[in-house]
């Protein structure tokens, strides 16, 4: 009688939360009684053991460098709430000292959370030990106790998880459209990086229609054999540029040509295309001055309408003392090409005036770009293989095609390299932080 009275007073002391994040990354369950063959078993086990290495965050909450700068964060809230406790503080400090604690108010409030999770699982373990041995009347009770546990632990796994979440710096630049370039590589036989430039523009065209974000076409040239040599796009959604950010450099495809001179062959070719992400922030202004622009226009290279091929409608847009160059070709209208080729140079321009600070954060366009060599490769895409290999967190996932559609295939690599980078910033903000204290 005595443990269930205190199992109820347990009870009415835990408040359980949703634990619909639990777990957000794993959007593929495997349920009922589903057989599979060696071969399913083995690629789900790889895919599986990939992402859990990199798609949990929560695992930083043991690491000695965060556990370090969690107490400095409560040590700084604690002092804060004394100080306000006095009266003689000036409005000017008051204001300014509330503010601070306000900020550090949530993650006091989790860190206390966990800590009575952990109190409460103490509880439940000493009850189990009490319920040990003892006769048939006393199961039920035994089991709800272990369901108790089971319960309270993915709780704290899950303020763990969250607690960490909140203390990764933030990027003022994510919620902020981005401009996507896609260029063919400079491999020997051109026309299998010009054929896998093609895939990959549809895929992000694919993956802005599954964001339910515009995709803005600013540029198009063809190449031959269906192929294309470069295109630039604007997408327009909620933080595109967090989500693309990471998706600038040099991709690698190795696969058999299925048109094109190479085809011939029939042989594996390998080739490589360079993506590359601008943010375009809700809120920037590059002063240029005209005298500074030298406006080009010429006839569309690309495959189009009737006009476009027939009409110097194509603009080329250079500013002169910095050399930077835009370019559109996309409309029959030159002066929608060459407000469209403005965008696109203003966006390259803020891109270099963001300054070193940023230049160390952020890759920059002449970074992402590279020498285009397959040693610089951010993903490989073995389609003779069926598989995709992050090259920065060893992801692999399989179906490459369905992949190439720009599904929930590419929205997971992109989520496991997004907390992947998370984890990183988080790891070097809190090292640099804990040895400025030394």
């Amino acid at each position: 009688m005595r443990r269930w009275f205190g199992l109820g007073s347990f009870c009415s002391r835990v408040v359980y939360s949703s634990s619909s994040r639990e777990g957000a990354g794993w959007r593929r369950t495997f349920t009922g009684h589903t057989t599979l063959n060696s071969t399913q078993v083995q690629h789900w086990g790889t895919v599986l053991s990939k992402r859990l290495c990199h798609s949990d965050l929560g695992d930083l909450y043991k690491n000695e460098s965060v556990q370090k700068y969690l107490q400095q964060l409560m040590e700084e809230y604690r002092e804060l709430s004394k100080k306000l406790q006095h009266a003689y503080l000036n409005e000017t400090d008051r204001k300014e000292l509330t503010m601070k604690h306000t900020e550090l108010l949530p993650l006091a409030n989790v860190l206390q959370s966990i800590e009575q999770a952990l109190k409460d699982l103490e509880e439940v373990k000493s009850l189990l030990t009490g319920s040990a041995g003892s006769k048939d009347e006393d199961k039920q009770l035994t089991q709800l106790l272990k369901e108790e546990e089971a319960q309270i632990s993915r709780r704290i796994l899950g303020l763990r998880k969250d607690l960490i979440k909140a203390l990764v710096p933030t990027d003022p630049l994510d919620p902020s459209n981005v401009l996507l370039e896609v260029v063919s590589g400079r491999t020997t036989g051109g026309d299998i990086c010009q054929q896998f430039t093609t895939e990959m523009f549809d895929m992000y065209q694919g993956f802005a229609f599954y964001k339910n974000w515009d995709f803005e076409v600013m540029n198009y040239t063809s190449a031959e054999y269906g192929g294309l040599h470069h295109a630039a796009v604007r997408i327009v959604g909620e933080d595109v540029y967090r989500y693309l950010k990471n998706e600038g450099g040099t991709h690698r495809v190795q696969r058999i040509p299925e048109v094109g001179l190479s085809s011939r062959m029939q042989r594996i070719h390998t080739g490589t295309m360079t993506v590359i992400i601008l943010p375009e922030p809700i809120e920037f202004n590059v002063n240029i001055d005209p005298k500074d622009l030298r406006i080009d226009t010429f006839r569309a290279r690309g495959a189009g309408g009737q006009s476009v091929n027939t009409t110097d409608s194509a603009v080329r847009i250079v500013h002169l003392p910095t050399g930077t160059k835009a370019e559109c070709q996309q409309t029959r209208s030159q002066l929608q090409n060459r407000d469209t080729a403005m965008r696109m140079l203003k966006a390259r321009l803020y891109q270099s005036m963001m300054g070193k600070e940023t230049e160390q954060r952020q890759t920059t366009r002449k970074q992402q770009v590279g020498t285009r060599s397959q040693s610089e490769r951010i993903r490989s895409y073995h389609f003779s293989q069926d598989r995709v290999t992050d090259h920065r967190t060893g992801y692999v996932t399989r179906d490459i095609k369905e992949f190439m559609r720009g599904g929930e295939g590419l929205d997971e690599m992109i989520s496991d390299v997004l907390e992947h980078a998370e984890r990183e910033a988080l790891l070097e903000m809190v090292v640099n932080s804990n040895s400025s204290l030394k």
